[in-house]
C-alpha cells in the first residue's frame, strides 16, 4: 500500500536550532518521591463505600443494564461520585494515576465485577475499543499468545512489557488476581523522561519529535492505514504529550514504504528506555486483588514485569481493563488524529473498526497454541 492511498497529517523532521524548554508541570515527577509518599495517590474504600458500590451493580443487575450501557448518571454513587471527580481531577490535571484499593472482587460474579468496574470508569470517562473486536471491558491474562508475531497484544502474553503508552487518555486496570510470581506494574512520568533526556541529549529529543512510523497491528479504523505516523514527543498547550509503543515503531518495518529506522532514532529509543527504566525516575507498585490503577497516557508511561502463574486456572493472573476518553482530558495535538482518530470533542476514539459494535466480554478469550483462557472462562466465577 502507497503513502498516498489513505489520508495522514504529515509530519515534518524538526529543525536543529528550534529552542526546547524543560517542562514543569504537576506531572513531572520522581518516583522515589512519591514511593515514600503512598498515600498522596492511595486510596482506601470505606466500608460505606464499597457497600454503596455493591447497592449499584446489584440495581443495574435488576434493571438487566447491557455493562457497555452503564452511565454515571445510571450508577449512583452519591459518596464515592465526589472522590472519583476529585480523582478524575489529578489524573488529567495533577500526577496523572491515582490507586483505588478495596474494590469487592470476592464474592461477586464476572457480570457484577464488570459492571462495578464499568460504572467506577464513567465517572473518568467514556470507554472506548481496545480492540479489533470491539472490547471495552478487556481482560490482561496470559493466552498463550507469540509476542514477537506482529499482529499479537503484550496484556494477552506473560512476557515483559517495557515502557509504553494506551490509545486513549486513560487505562484502568483492575486486579482480580494476582500471579504466582512476577506481574510488577510501573510507571513513570514522561515529562521527567523528556526534561532528562533533555539534560544529555536534546539532539534526541528532536528525533522524538519529528516522524515517527508504527504499526496498527491489522486494526485499521475507518479512513486509515496499517501503520500512522507519530511523533513520540508532541508539545502542545505548555503541555508535554507523549505516546511510545517501541514495538509498533519496530513491527511497522514489516512495511515498505514505511521508512527504514534511521542510527538516530534507534539511539533516542534506547536512550528513552534507558530513562524510563532508572530506579530514580520509575514509581514500582504490586496491584493486590481489589486493586484499581488509573493513569493518564498522555503524561506517563506504563509498564510490567515478566510474571509467572499458578498452575491452577482458579489460580491465574487476570486483570480486568478499561481504556476512558475524558471530555475535559489535556488538548490535544490535530497529529493525534493519525492515531486512532479524533472524536468531534477530541478525544481519542479508541480501536473501533467500521461495522463493529462496543462490546464487554465477561469471561477471558481462547488464546494461542497452550491458551488455557478457556479453563480459565470456566472457573472465573467465584
Amino acid at each position: 500500500m502507497s503513502e498516498q492511498s489513505f489520508a495522514y497529517v504529515p509530519v515534518d523532521p524538526v529543525p536543529a536550532d528550534l529552542p526546547l524548554q524543560p517542562v514543569r508541570t504537576p506531572q513531572a515527577w520522581y518516583g522515589p518521591d512519591l514511593a515514600r509518599r503512598p498515600e498522596a495517590w492511595t486510596y482506601v474504600l470505606s466500608p460505606a463505600e464499597r457497600a454503596e458500590l455493591l447497592a449499584a451493580i446489584a440495581a443495574v443487575e435488576a434493571r438487566g443494564t447491557d455493562v457497555v450501557d452503564i452511565t454515571e448518571s445510571g450508577f449512583p454513587l452519591p459518596a464515592l461520585g465526589a472522590v472519583l471527580h476529585r480523582m478524575r481531577r489529578e489524573l488529567l490535571q495533577g500526577r496523572g494515576f491515582t490507586l483505588l484499593r478495596g474494590f469487592p472482587v470476592d464474592g461477586l460474579t464476572p457480570r457484577q465485577r464488570g459492571i462495578g468496574f464499568f460504572g467506577i470508569g464513567a465517572y473518568l470517562g467514556r470507554a472506548v475499543s481496545q480492540n479489533a473486536k470491539g472490547h471495552a471491558l478487556g481482560h490482561v491474562a496470559d493466552l498463550g499468545f507469540d509476542y514477537s508475531q506482529p499482529t499479537s497484544r503484550g496484556y494477552q502474553t506473560n512476557v515483559r512489557l517495557p515502557y509504553h503508552t494506551d490509545a486513549a487518555d486513560l487505562v484502568g486496570l483492575l486486579c482480580v488476581r494476582g500471579a504466582k510470581s512476577g506481574g510488577l506494574s510501573s510507571l513513570v512520568s514522561s515529562v521527567t523522561v523528556y526534561n532528562e533526556m533533555l539534560k544529555r541529549r536534546p539532539d534526541l529529543i528532536r528525533v522524538l519529535m519529528g516522524p515517527v512510523y508504527r504499526d496498527r497491528r491489522d486494526e485499521i479504523p475507518p479512513g486509515k492505514g496499517p501503520w500512522y505516523v507519530l511523533p513520540v514527543f508532541n508539545p502542545h498547550r505548555g503541555l508535554m504529550i507523549t505516546s511510545y509503543v517501541r514495538s509498533a515503531i519496530r513491527k511497522a518495518q514489516r512495511f515498505a514504504d514505511v521508512p527504514r529506522i534511521s542510527p538516530e532514532l534507534e539511539e533516542a529509543m534506547n536512550l528513552l528506555d534507558t530513562l524510563a527504566e532508572s530506579p530514580e525516575l520509575h514509581l514500582d507498585m504490586t496491584l493486590e486483588p481489589g486493586d484499581i490503577q488509573f493513569v493518564c497516557n498522555h503524561f506517563l508511561l506504563h509498564s510490567r514485569t515478566t510474571f509467572e502463574d499458578f498452575p491452577e486456572p482458579e489460580r491465574r493472573r487476570h486483570l480486568l481493563r478499561l481504556w476512558l476518553a475524558s471530555e475535559d482530558g489535556p488538548p490535544l495535538p490535530q497529529i493525534f488524529d493519525n492515531y486512532t482518530g479524533l472524536g468531534a470533542d477530541g478525544r481519542p476514539m479508541g480501536l473501533l473498526l467500521e461495522g463493529v459494535r462496543l462490546d464487554a466480554p465477561l469471561a477471558l478469550e481462547d488464546g494461542g497454541p497452550g491458551s488455557s483462557a478457556q479453563r480459565l472462562a470456566a472457573v472465573s466465577a467465584p
